[in-house]
């Protein structure tokens, strides 16, 4: 009998010990790949802008959750690498920071989560069947802002009332920027306004499109949504100064980086917003269910020691709605 007790409680005690045991095995973190064909300096603030939404949601980078950043530096071709790096490393989502990353991580796998951190046009790019159910592996959060083209056109001529001749930067590789392009025209057939595109697929590009804009006697340039361009802001603003000429951006960087003006959706904004998305897929959520969103926050920022450089003075009325005043 005392054989048989002892028997009981060593296995009691085993199994105690085995239950004690799993307990004690640490929970799976979470892996959260992070790919754009930007900088990481280009996209300084928007990434910190998502661990914030992160953090704000209970996350804590390195303990609770990890993110493993994939900058293709403006350089289309290790964007591919990088998705599959992603991918063999079996991360639970795959967050991109535009288009082109997007349209990558799609190539690299349609099992994995991807939340999109903005897009220009997912169902016209093909990444979603609609805004409001996706239906793939594919969500997050889209700028549709084409139509911004027009808009800072027309706080151009605010600034500039004489203008006639506008320079257009952009990167006919980037998705959006044929609908971009033809929105700006549009608004330029309206206001009077002549535009010369100048296609930019290398940064040394950006240099002759200056020469080319003082040659044609341009008033000012127009700069559209492109990974190049961003990852050469500091050159963009420095021959801005240069040449004296005024220049529209289509994102703060640049702005906060020695340029201009810019007018458009918040980045931060929505790059802050896709890690409630984030969340709710590591929580169980499926992408094809959570339905892509719209921005809601847009902003006109204007750098006056930009405006001093070139000697220019930006009209009272249009500073007096920016959301932001460098000076």
């Amino acid at each position: 009998m005392k054989h048989i007790i002892g028997l009981v409680v060593t296995l009691v005690t085993l199994v105690s010990c085995g239950v004690a045991a799993e307990a004690q095995q640490p929970a799976k973190i979470p892996r959260i790949g992070f790919l754009t064909n930007n900088s990481s300096t280009g996209l300084a603030a928007a990434d910190e802008a998502f661990r914030q939404g992160l953090r704000a949601l209970g996350y804590v980078e390195g303990k609770s959750l990890v993110i493993e950043y994939r900058y293709g530096e403006g350089k289309v071709g290790r964007l591919a690498e990088m998705a599959a790096e992603l991918v063999r490393l079996k991360v639970d989502v795959i967050v991109t920071g535009g288009p082109t990353s997007t349209r990558t991580a799609k190539q690299a796998t349609s099992t994995i989560p991807i939340v999109m951190a903005s897009d220009p046009d997912p169902v016209a790019n093909g990444f979603v069947a609609s805004l409001a159910r996706p239906g793939g592996n594919i969500t997050g959060l889209a700028t549709l802002s084409p139509e911004l083209g027009g808009k800072r056109l027309e706080l151009l001529k605010e600034i500039l009332p004489k203008l006639s001749r506008v320079m257009v930067l952009g990167t006919s590789t980037t998705p959006g920027t044929a609908q971009e392009l033809k929105e700006a025209e549009l608004a330029a057939g309206a206001f009077g306004m002549k535009l010369q595109y100048l296609n930019v697929l290398d940064p040394k590009d950006i240099e002759a499109g200056f020469r080319a804009a003082s040659k044609e006697r341009a008033d000012a340039v127009l700069v559209l949504t492109s990974a190049i361009l961003i990852s050469q802001r500091k050159q963009i603003a420095d021959l801005a100064v240069k040449n004296r000429l005024p220049v529209m951006y289509p994102q703060a960087e640049y702005v906060e980086d020695g340029g201009l003006t810019t007018y458009g959706v918040s980045l931060i904004d929505l790059h802050r917003r896709a890690a409630t998305y984030v969340d709710k897929i590591l929580k169980g959520a499926k992408p094809a269910d959570l339905s892509v969103e719209q921005p809601v926050k847009f902003e006109l920022i204007i750098n006056l020691k930009a405006a001093k450089q070139i000697g220019l003075t930006i009209p009272p009325s249009v500073l007096a709605r920016a959301d932001k005043v460098i000076r």
